[in-house]
């Protein structure tokens, strides 16, 4: 499936001048008369059946009206005070949060409020199959992975190691370089490298995760990817409907998945893909 072209109302040259126009009303209705009504985290362990290591995840989100905007966070970093701090605050107040999953996660609900994740704003719904936990892992990985297109033999870097995305890329025949903060190693004992800036300069594309918005990694990246024409694909529960407004600006593409996520149920799903204006099919 291709995913159509058409791009969100406005995109950003870069992160702080996104922030800059929502806060000005410049992309929809005045921040400060948008209030959250629900805040809640999401705390989850898994180790799908037939893989040999696990993760936690931990994840923010806010409630805007009919839109829920997501910000994951590294388990237990996130106070509890947090919550209270967003229940019944504007957006532009929590845009000046100093928790940076905070201000991630009131950027996400009020564009995915004004911008939500339809076709006449550049979306195409991907359906995930029911299943277990690694059927519907894979499936999702398969819809990223997709969004690359690159010959056979070329090398990717990983941002946020996921181990369905790294079988996703081997499968088509694509090298890996795996990149996160917390370092280790893959589920195939691959050493997973902590400097993506670094490592990005010997790969041929990026993978990243959402969650370089919210730990400050991804500006850098977008800007390699833009200075050295190389295509960036992101898969978003982290900012899905932030990371589309990078699209021709670094971003070449975005796999976006707004709450609920698919570890969260065994029941069919669906992710939202976007590809720049003139991108490869």
């Amino acid at each position: 499936m291709t995913p159509v072209t058409v791009p969100p109302t406005t995109s950003c040259r870069t992160y702080d001048d996104l922030v800059a126009r929502v806060r000005a009303g410049a992309l929809g209705p005045d921040p400060r008369t948008q209030r959250i009504a629900v805040a809640f985290t999401t705390r989850q362990a898994v180790r799908h059946d037939g893989r040999g290591t696990g993760y936690r995840n931990e994840v923010l989100s806010l409630r805007l009206a009919e839109a829920v905007g997501s910000c994951a966070v590294e388990p237990g970093e996130l106070p509890d005070s947090a919550l209270d701090d967003c229940v019944g605050a504007d957006v532009a107040r929590l845009l000046e949060h100093p928790l940076a999953a905070v201000r991630v996660a009131a950027l996400d609900a009020y564009l995915t409020h004004v911008t939500p994740h339809t076709p006449d704003h550049g979306a195409q719904a991907v359906a995930l199959p029911a299943g277990s936990s690694l059927e519907k892992s894979e499936a999702r990985a398969r819809a990223v992975v997709e969004l690359l297109d690159l010959p056979a033999g070329a090398t990717v870097l990983v941002v946020g190691v996921v181990n369905s995305l790294l079988a996703a890329l081997r499968s088509r025949g694509l090298g890996y370089v795996p990149c996160d903060l917390k370092g280790g190693v893959t589920e195939w004992g691959e050493p997973v490298v902590t400097d993506a800036l670094a490592a990005a300069e010997g790969c041929d594309a990026l993978l990243v995760s959402g969650m370089t918005l919210g730990n400050g990694t991804f500006e850098p990246l977008r800007a390699h990817a833009l200075r050295h024409g190389k295509q960036l694909v992101t898969f978003a529960q982290t900012g899905s409907a932030v990371l589309p407004r990078f699209l021709g600006h670094g971003v070449s593409a975005v796999c976006a998945e707004p709450y609920p996520f698919f570890w969260l149920d065994g029941g069919p799903g669906v992710v939202h893909r976007y590809r720049a204006a003139g991108g490869a099919r």
